[in-house]
């Protein structure tokens, strides 16, 4: 026969106690109004960007409301404009990327390196772009350092005897970029600069004395400290980049032609410009696709990171 079970201290320890339902708990009862907000705040619009871009809605034409399927969708993609608007944001995000990351990296090693007087106040100018709105810099560039005639490039020109240049009429993409990447450098300075007071001194002082020089130091030990912040730079920044609009409409409003226009722009053209919300709702919708896959693959390529450095 079986022996009787015995309830022991150590047997109901072991026993799993009954969950509770999280549904039943205070705090779901607490977040739920926030979610919900937050679901409706998502949620219809949305939605309603999908109804309009399956609809033929021009304001002009208000009477309009025929359903037209992936119509939309087809006309935005086979626009000749929306060539160049996409191959325009990819070197645009490309581009800001490459100079925020490889002159994030180059000025914050500088500063970790070299103890100087009024190092903290050269932090601060470094980081103090960031904070300007991007009209505001916009502006600035514009009007005092584009400007054929006024500007301080048209100055220096002047001074060395050659002929000023028209920035924003003849080299519009490159003025945008840089004008960009003026802002979004000290964000990658930011995280770099703070990621670099975190690595060991004494594996620093370890190679100095197996007689590592500073070039080594940096591609040996800097670099694979960095590879964490710079793969979170990169993702930030890249969500935040295919979505610049300020600075393309304050300087440039695209142009000349679409040399200037990325896809921000060129759904602002289709919805303001032109009126059609149905072809400006499809292409905002084909740019959070974009922006969705792109978002991903640097997610999952920062976890792979993660997953190696471990």
């Amino acid at each position: 026969m079986n022996s009787p079970a015995i309830d022991t201290p150590a047997a109901q320890a072991s026993t799993p106690a009954p969950r509770k339902s999280r549904r039943l708990a205070p705090g779901w009862f607490l977040v739920s109004p926030s979610v919900a907000l937050l679901l409706i705040w998502m949620i219809v619009p949305l939605g309603m960007t999908v109804y309009f871009s399956l609809i033929r809605y021009n304001l002009l034409y208000p009477g309009e409301n025929d359903f037209v399927g992936l119509e939309n969708f087809e006309y935005f993609v086979t626009d000749a404009a929306f060539l160049s608007g996409a191959g325009n944001t990819v070197l645009l995000v490309g581009s800001v990327l490459l100079i925020s990351v490889v002159f994030g990296v180059l000025i914050s090693a500088l500063l970790e390196a070299n103890e100087f007087f009024g190092r903290g106040i050269v932090r601060v100018l470094l980081i103090s772009p960031f904070f300007i709105m991007p009209t505001v810099s916009a502006l600035l560039w514009k009007n005092l350092i584009f400007h054929p005639v006024s500007g301080i490039l048209a100055a220096i020109w002047q001074f060395f005897g050659a002929q000023p240049v028209d920035w924003l009429a003849h080299h519009p993409l490159f003025s945008i970029i840089m004008i960009v990447s003026w802002q979004w450098l000290p964000f990658a300075i930011l995280i770099l600069m703070t990621a670099m007071q975190s690595l060991d001194q004494e594996q620093k002082e370890a190679a100095r004395l197996d007689g590592a020089g500073p070039i080594a130091i940096f591609w040996h030990l800097t670099l694979p400290h960095l590879a964490r912040p710079i793969a979170v730079v990169v993702m930030i920044e890249t969500i935040f980049l295919l979505s610049v609009f300020a600075e393309i409409y304050t300087t440039t409003s695209g142009g000349p032609g679409y040399e200037s226009t990325n896809l921000a722009y060129l759904i602002y053209t289709q919805a303001l410009l032109q009126f059609d919300v149905g072809m400006a709702s499809a292409g905002g919708l084909i740019a959070v696709v974009i922006a969705n896959i792109a978002a991903i693959v640097l997610i999952r390529m920062i976890g792979k990171n993660l997953t190696d450095k471990q």
